[in-house]
Order: structure tokens, then C-alpha cells, then sequence
């Protein structure tokens, strides 16, 4: 099923961007210090999820993450 995203392209690119970022600030237990709006965006994308309380990677994101540092 395809889906098409409410982000923007130019939106999602800079999200790539910040993604791994936002994973070292999850890592580090810092995600208060990641702004609202890149949360609600990058969790509209589903390259974060909330699990139990906290904010975590998806397979996607974990892929994506890969894929800009490489």
C-alpha cells in the first residue's frame, strides 16, 4: 500500500538529515532535547515510534540512519 506522506520532500530531506541526531540524542536518554516538531514529524514518517512511554528508532529509521552515515 502506498501512502503518500503529509511532509514535504524538501521537509523529509532535512529530517534525514537530523535522524541520526535524534538517534544518539534516544541513546543517550536526551529526547527532551529533540524539538516537538521533528518529533511529530519523524513519527508521522514512522521512523520513530513511542514504545512503552519512550520514543525509539523503527526498522525504517534504523535503515534510514544507515543509509545517511554511510
Amino acid at each position: 500500500m502506498n501512502q503518500v506522506s503529509p511532509i514535504p520532500h524538501a521537509r523529509r530531506e532535512e529530517l534525514r538529515g537530523e535522524l541520526p541526531g535524534v538517534a544518539a540524542l534516544l541513546q543517550k536518554r536526551r529526547a527532551n532535547e529533540v524539538d516537538e516538531t521533528v518529533i511529530d514529524d519523524l513519527v508521522s514518517l514512522h521512523w520513530l515510534e513511542w514504545m512503552g512511554g519512550s520514543l525509539q528508532l523503527t526498522t525504517t529509521g534504523q535503515n534510514i540512519c544507515r543509509q545517511v552515515l554511510e
